[in-house]
């Protein structure tokens, strides 16, 4: 068979230089330059890494045409309809979706390792009352190296797996202790009689004692429809192949630094507006137009090339279709709007909004299609979670994806550190 490659062309000298090409089982090939600087003296130059594959992967395929998401091979719209986040967690950790019992031991193990280090608890008060979730949960997760400081054997399977499950575990409890310290209310502590969802969602809303709020019924219980809501959104998040996040995992992961300070600057890179942030943004836009009436006059803003204004929770870097993500929520979104009394109000702008951009020829043009953030807030603000807490669930979900992309890059033999390389137009 013919090896494939790709020829450059020095129109300066004429000189030609071949180099490989790579096939993938999915997508586009890659043509390998990693001697590209070697062989002729020049960098190649790629803003944004628009065009750069910077390692391989099994991990997640994304088709950004077909709007296609896959898990190992797995279509998200089987993993988010048929199976629970902790097996979808299983599934990217371990390369197969677990057994009955696989199940049981993860899910009993995480229950377990829920629970801080009370030097850790501890560490919450030294954070100001104000401090955004976010910020808190960053440096909790760089803490929570120091209390788990132990080399990692790559060879040992037993152990990039501990380090993985304890990461996946506690995360929930930092994020919900951080909520709860940015509101100056006592923590809640994990139950191990509980799922990691419901779980989560218990450490957020209860009393000491376990109790929910009161309301005119009684004792308020997490509706078992609010579990699954929940659970598919941490699912959505999962994994999202080479995003700004990951990367910055990854890259951090090459320098040789600990895991978890590896996470907690995914979890910085995540905080950005525009990133994981966007969430937070696009219900704090919807809730700035507060009218249907005022949507025209919104949109008309967004297609002035003279007003800054953008339109959040369209548009994706790299779907030009419809996410698939956002397909799935937007079904949920429907089967819970009576069930969890979704604000309708909101519902009502972002309808409206959704009905505009999939028509309008300005926004079909540009492949400004709804994004997964764009129906996530207004789901998350029915399950009584607030917005400075909606990038922390992002968070949550993301966790395992960052892992599992850490140790695929620890068990790459090509791996190196980080260093891209710059065109210098300075004196």
């Amino acid at each position: 068979m013919q090896k494939k490659t790709f020829t450059l062309i020095d129109n300066r000298t004429g000189k030609e230089v071949e180099y490989p090409i790579i096939e993938g089982t999915r997508g586009p090939a890659a043509v390998d330059f990693r001697n590209l600087f070697k062989d002729t003296g020049t960098f190649s130059y790629d803003p944004g890494y628009t065009s750069t594959a910077s390692c391989n992967s099994t991990i997640t395929f994304i088709d950004g045409a077909k709007g296609e998401l896959r898990y190992r091979g797995i279509p998200i719209e089987i993993l988010a309809k048929e199976h629970s986040y902790l097996e979808t967690c299983f599934l990217l950790l371990n390369e197969h979706l677990p057994s009955i019992s696989e199940l049981h031991n993860f899910d009993l193990e995480l229950r377990h390792r829920a629970f801080l280090h009370e030097g850790l608890r501890n560490l919450f008060n030294a954070f100001p009352d104000n401090a955004h979730p976010m910020a808190t949960l960053s440096a909790s997760v760089t803490a929570l190296a120091s209390f788990y400081q132990e080399h990692l054997d790559m060879n040992n399977e037993t152990e990039y797996h501990e380090m993985a499950h304890r990461i996946i575990a506690k995360m929930p409890t930092l994020a919900a202790f951080a909520y709860r310290h940015s509101l100056g209310i006592p923590f809640i502590q994990p139950d191990i009689d509980l799922s990691f969802t419901k779980n989560f969602l218990t450490m957020m809303r209860a009393y000491p004692g376990g109790k929910m709020h009161l309301g005119p019924l009684g004792h308020e219980e997490i509706k078992e429809i609010e579990v699954r809501a929940l659970d598919t959104i941490f699912t959505l998040h999962a994994d999202h192949e080479q995003n700004a996040s990951t990367t910055v995992v990854r890259n951090v992961a090459s320098t040789g630094a600990h895991p978890y300070v590896a996470i907690s600057s995914g979890i910085a890179a995540l905080w950005g507006r525009a990133h994981g942030g966007a969430n937070e943004s696009v219900i704090a836009q919807l809730e700035m137009i507060g009218s249907v009436e005022n949507v025209d006059a919104f949109i008309a803003r967004a297609k002035d090339p003279n007003d800054d204004f953008r339109l959040m929770g369209f548009g994706h870097r790299v779907y030009k279709n419809f996410d698939p993500r956002a397909q799935v929520l937007k079904k949920l979104q429907d089967e819970l709007k009576e069930t969890l009394g979704l604000d309708s109000r909101l519902l009502d702008i972002a309808g409206r909004i959704e009905e505009i951009a999939l028509n309008d020829e300005y926004f079909v043009s540009r492949h400004l299609y709804p994004n997964i953030d764009f129906y996530t807030g207004i789901i998350l603000t029915a399950l009584k979670i607030p917005k400075n807490m909606f990038t922390p669930v992002f968070v949550i979900g993301r966790t395992v994806g960052w892992i599992t992309q850490w140790i695929e890059f620890k068990k790459d033999p090509s791996s190196k550190i980080a260093r891209p390389r710059q065109l210098y137009l300075g004196d």
